[in-house]
């Protein structure tokens, strides 16, 4: 397999592929149980429409629904997966517009059901919620009450669903299929650049040169289109403060924030102190890697390279699944068997091909068993990634497991939890098994430049970022391109003071986060990754007591709120207490990476 090389979807190798017939056999299976879907919601509102007004008849539709919400998950999986894999499929293309189209009607159809239930008396959802398969579902409803609109304005907004939430796909289609990026020429060689291979690849090579032309290169042609990305965006966030207003709430950060039930103090906190207490570590950091590299200067087209680039050899899929299983083996055989599975049975789609989305993640339908997607680039990384995904991949596998459908997901702020831990578990692993200085010290500044970087650093970026596009559109304020590039550039220059110089085309940078069309993600990685950092060393302090504890909260879904799921596996995040430790342990870390390079010396 070529890493390097972008090929089409049809020269891959299957055993590089996900495998979606776990999901329906044929495509005329899935026809058919779309068919029968839509026949269920049918008969829900045939059997079910006007007459919620007792407890019996409450559970009975509720349960009835978990039906058909179980088939939507897999038919939607099965329609858009091939769509990420291949973004230029038009048979792909035309399975999930059919698709968005009968599940629209679908959801409108039963529009009805959330409203008619918030019309009876609490008392009589209170006596439906002794039910305890049913009892978080109908708690969490009745918080939403005052929220919730008449019956015929949910119907309507249940039938623009498609126009509301439009934002995604034409960014999606402006990056996937629209950006096209030219060959880098350096010295009498040709290297292809593409969205992938610049984040996975190209923008942290140790060839300063080429990853510095690679970098003006890739923000060239986003410039070209930051206009309509914008314009975009403007909309999207628009839109979100209409929902906000609509549904009662002065401002958008907190109609956002009311869909994880974390107050706004908790994530003002996780920005804020972040922004202040973790940018010294963070410029010392970069200070270590411009020295390492015997950089002229310290740019920001050079933060992610590695502190010692000749220990980053290249790692095929199949060693980096060996190394996985290892690392993760701690956490006991169930879990083991999900990482096997996972393997054998194609779960995991890896290669680089044309139209393939950027990033990585992974989709659970209920029901079946997750699917990941990467982009495959033979570094440590890229290991590092997987195992991330596999965190939510083995999170979602227990929940569905152990929960019915309507209690398998959690509150946002805790969803990166499960990921994050992962990848510290690896870490810890690896550095127990260093053979020297040399070899700790590589694995060290791995948990930082990756671990710590993407999900403390790069997240909480673009967190502090969002928050003041959020701050303009509450003040009823508009904003064009460069206003964001703007908004973007004085959050690096506020994080990273003068120790890394804001090259031309990173003020940019917002351009590439989908997670801004998925309302308040972005801070919830360094939510995550904070309790991940806690449990991880419980892990280390207390052994199987702490992995037991652990996956018991990994098998709870989403039967507690944020701060309960973070109680059950130690962690209390009422305080600021985890976050400050979790960021004098990456001090720490820091610093040894400082001891053991002057030892090197």
């Amino acid at each position: 397999m070529d890493i390097l090389k972008t090929v089409p979807r049809t020269e891959v190798e299957e055993k590089y592929t996900w495998d979606l017939s776990a999901l329906f056999s044929t495509k005329e299976d899935y026809d058919v149980t779309l068919q029968e879907t839509e026949a269920l919601v049918d008969k829900f509102v045939k059997d079910y429409k006007g007459k919620l007004n007792n407890a019996d008849t409450i559970n009975s539709a509720i349960d009835d629904s978990k039906v058909f919400m179980e088939n939507l998950y897999q038919l939607n999986s099965y329609a858009s997966l091939p769509v990420s894999a291949d973004a230029n499929n038009r048979d792909s293309i035309m399975t999930i517009s059919d698709f968005s189209l009968r599940r629209n009607a679908m959801t409108t159809k039963i529009s009805f059901f959330n409203v008619e239930l918030l019309n009876n008396d609490f008392n009589v959802l209170k006596e439906a919620a002794k039910d305890e398969e049913n009892n978080h579902f109908l708690t969490e409803l009745m918080e939403e009450k005052e929220h919730m609109l008449g019956e015929e304005a949910e119907n309507v907004l249940a039938q623009l669903q498609m126009t509301l939430n439009s934002a995604n796909d034409i960014y999606d289609s402006a990056k996937l299929k629209d950006m096209k990026f030219p060959d880098i020429e350096l010295n009498g060689e040709s290297y292809p650049l593409s969205y992938n291979i610049f984040e996975g690849m190209l923008d942290s090579d140790p060839n300063t040169e080429l990853r510095r032309k690679a970098y003006d290169e890739f923000y060239s042609v986003l410039d070209k289109y930051k206009n309509v990305t914008g314009a975009n965006y403007l909309n999207h966030v628009r839109t979100e403060k209409t929902m906000a207003t609509l549904r009662g709430f002065d401002s958008v950060i907190d109609y956002l924030l009311f869909e994880q039930r974390i107050p706004r103090d908790v994530y003002n906190r996780q920005i804020d102190i972040i922004m202040s207490d973790l940018a010294p570590h963070m410029r010392k950091y970069a200070r270590l890697v411009k020295e390492a590299n015997g950089l002229d200067k310290m740019t920001y087209a050079d933060l992610k390279v590695d502190i010692d680039n000749s220990m980053n050899e290249f790692m095929s899929v199949e060693a980096a699944e060996e190394i996985i299983k290892n690392g993760l083996s701690v956490l006991g055989d169930e879990y083991t068997e999900i990482l096997d599975r996972a393997f054998s049975e194609r779960w995991i789609d890896y290669v680089n091909n044309t139209g393939k989305s950027t990033g990585a993640f992974c989709a659970s339908p209920y029901g079946a068993h997750p699917f990941i997607l990467v982009s495959w680039s033979g570094k440590m990384y890229e290991a590092m990634t997987l195992a991330h995904e596999l965190g939510h991949a083995g999170h979602f596998y227990l929940s569905g497991k152990n929960q019915n459908i309507l209690n398998t997901r959690p509150s946002l702020y805790f969803v990166e939890a499960p990921s994050t831990t992962n990848e510290l578990i690896m870490a810890n692993q690896m550095l127990k098994n260093a053979k020297d200085a040399k070899e700790r010290r590589y694995h060290l500044s791995n948990i930082i430049s990756k671990t710590y970087y993407h999900n403390f650093v790069t997240h909480l970026l673009e967190a502090a970022y969002q928050r003041e596009v959020y701050y303009l559109i509450d003040a009823n304020k508009s904003f064009t391109a460069d206003d964001l590039s703007e908004i973007y550039y004085n959050v690096l220059k506020e994080f990273w003071g003068d120790e890394v110089e804001i090259t031309k085309g990173a003020e940019l940078t917002w351009m590439r986060q989908p997670h801004y069309y998925m309302g308040l993600y972005p801070y919830t990685y360094s939510a995550g990754l904070t309790i991940g950092t806690q449990v991880s060393q419980m892990i280390l302090d207390e052994g199987q007591t702490a992995v037991d504890r652990w996956i018991d909260t990994l098998k709870l879904g989403g039967v507690k709120d944020a701060v309960g799921l973070a109680q059950n596996a130690g962690v209390d995040i009422t305080t600021d207490k985890p976050l400050k430790d979790t960021i004098a342990y990456i001090g720490s870390i820091i610093d040894e990476i400082e001891e053991i390079t002057n030892e090197l010396k």
